[in-house]
């Protein structure tokens, strides 16, 4: 299914799931995950190795810097499953499937990754597996050609009518700004001294 702004209310069943590499976590990160609580009733999110990045700190590390947004918020219908990561979508998918067997699965990626998902591997298993949310991000259109492209594997997507900041991770490791990281995280990233924060302590 094809769309381009919200749908109904999401039917109770349906989990919205979120990986992320979180190097660090930022305010964009979590006016996300904000905006996933007011359209689905379960969010779900964890911290992710890409096999296409190279990430500024751990993946243990990254994993508490996201635990601590999550506690920021507080929602209850907000959970981080780490045992979902996996370098591969389709392992996390598979992992999903097997703790929520009756459950809607939507997967949810940015824009930007729109053109990369029909490389990655067994993707129609993937498409096949999930309904595909696509967040759109600045500078990143969804064109009519990656849309075509993920339909043609079976995808169902629909595009979230969603605002998030511009700020990035990568932006925010190469010139660190405290107004740009969650509250919770900054004091993490002081204790740990992660990505050259020295000059911050």
């Amino acid at each position: 299914m094809s769309a381009t702004g919200s749908a109904a209310t999401p039917p109770a069943e349906t989990i919205a799931l979120l990986g992320t590499s979180a190097d660090p976590p930022t305010r964009g990160h979590q006016q996300l995950l904000l905006e996933l609580l007011a359209r689905f009733p379960q969010v779900v999110t964890w911290a992710s190795d890409n096999p296409m990045k190279r990430h500024g700190a751990a993946l243990a590390e990254r994993q508490a810097l996201l635990a601590a947004l999550v506690a920021e918020i507080g929602d209850p219908r907000l959970q981080l499953v780490q045992e979902l990561s996996s370098p591969w979508a389709l392992t996390t998918l598979e992992r999903a499937t097997e703790r929520w067997p009756t459950r809607e699965l939507v997967f949810v990626v940015g824009s930007d990754l729109a053109d990369q998902i029909p490389r990655w591997r067994q993707a129609a298993q993937v498409l096949q597996r999930c309904r595909l949310a696509i967040v759109p991000r600045s500078g990143w259109p969804l064109t009519a050609a990656a849309l075509a492209n993920l339909e043609a594997l079976g995808g169902r997507v629909e595009q979230l009518p969603v605002t998030i900041p511009a700020t990035a991770s990568s932006s925010v490791r190469r010139q660190l700004q405290p107004e740009q990281v969650p509250a919770t995280v900054w004091p993490l990233l002081l204790k740990h001294n992660l990505y050259g924060l020295k000059t911050y302590s």
